[in-house]
């Protein structure tokens, strides 16, 4: 192994500092071993910030219809291919009711920026999973106003995912027509400021994407300092501008998880549905270099089909009681167990 690789992920696991060109540096590893060597110190700082509980996430997507044209969503409103779909507001609240019966502390309310959804329904929403579940609710439903926000937040959501999907302007502005990079950084600070604990993340493998972008990607969510990084590959949809583009690895995916987690060390990262799908094991692999969440689809079978940012996205079919035994047993296999709580982020005093 080069002695400089070395070095440099040491001294990521122990300061979880890097600058951006050591950065770039170590998402290169030339061999197995320098890979292995770097998956291997995520997994130590893992277990040494978060331990070997996995936390669940229960993802209700509760609408696919949105009003954005990013050109690699199978969900932009100019996909007319696509059977669009509301779950009317007492599904959801039943949707949320059998997945905490089934154990989840999480509920996830996902859907594509549909303005439908006003912010007072939302709110009518989350107060009554609040009121009658036990859980945690993180909001995944794109930009809102200042205020909507603070409604929001005042009805009882706990967390907001909102991604930045590619730290490069140039690449953000061509991908997202009529959006704007600093207007999605706003709404970050925004959630910072009302007290929400926030996620962002990126897609691996975009078309025109640099390694050096997704460098700047960690230590953007890192300067942000975001409570969780939904980190996955690009899924290429046929029903898109960029559908023939090949699609982002699972080795490259594992590598930007891992040093995420070497920089971050105690904030949460998923083992996401898209690197299940493009690897049958990719969520175990996922785990194993730095992740510590997983977020089982809870969505009622009837509409999961047309939840569909990407094609072949994995447990389309399985109902939500087999999905939550099936992934039990799959972090089990890799010798860590679900858990308990609701997940929040515990900060270390590296933190503050």
């Amino acid at each position: 192994m080069r002695e400089k690789f070395v070095q440099l992920v040491d001294k990521a696991a122990t300061n979880h500092e890097l600058t951006k060109d050591e950065l770039v540096y170590v998402l290169q590893p030339e061999t197995d071993a320098e890979k292995n060597l770097l998956f291997k110190k995520a997994d130590e700082v893992r277990k040494k910030y978060c331990g070997e509980g996995v936390h669940l996430r229960g993802i209700v997507e509760f609408s696919n219809i949105c009003e954005r044209n990013c050109l690699y969503c199978g969900l932009r409103k100019d996909n007319h291919k696509l059977n669009r779909y509301r779950i009317p507001d007492d599904e959801i609240f039943e949707t949320a009711q059998k997945a905490a019966s089934l154990g989840y502390k999480t509920i996830v309310l996902q859907s594509g920026e549909d303005s439908w959804y006003t912010t007072e329904r939302l709110c009518e929403i989350i107060r009554k999973i609040k009121k009658h579940l036990d859980v945690a609710v993180t909001l995944c439903i794109g930009e809102r106003s200042y205020e909507e926000y603070k409604e929001l937040k005042n009805a009882g959501a706990d967390r907001y995912l909102l991604k930045h999907e590619t730290a490069n302007q140039t690449l953000y502005k061509r991908l997202h027509p009529g959006m704007s990079f600093n207007e999605r950084l706003k709404r970050l600070n925004w959630l910072k400021e009302i007290g929400f604990q926030v996620g962002s993340g990126n897609i691996i493998g975009l078309p025109y994407q640099t390694i050096e972008d997704l460098a700047d990607d960690i230590l953007l969510m890192k300067k942000i300092n975001v409570d969780m990084a939904g980190i996955g590959p690009f899924i290429p949809h046929k029903a898109t501008p960029i559908g023939n583009f090949p699609a982002g690895t699972l080795d490259l995916t594992l590598r930007v998880v891992a040093c995420a987690r070497l920089l971050m060390p105690d904030i949460h990262l998923p083992a996401t549905t898209a690197v299940g799908t493009i690897d049958p094991y990719g969520r175990e692999k996922a785990l194993k270099c730095g992740a510590n969440v997983v977020m089982p689809n809870i969505t009622p079978q009837k509409y999961r089909k047309d939840y569909e940012i990407y094609p072949n996205k994995i447990c389309i079919g399985e109902k939500p009681e087999h999905c939550r035994g099936c992934i039990q047993k799959r972090i089990e296999s890799i010798g860590r167990f679900v858990a308990e709580g609701y997940g929040h982020r515990i900060r270390s005093s590296l933190q503050g």
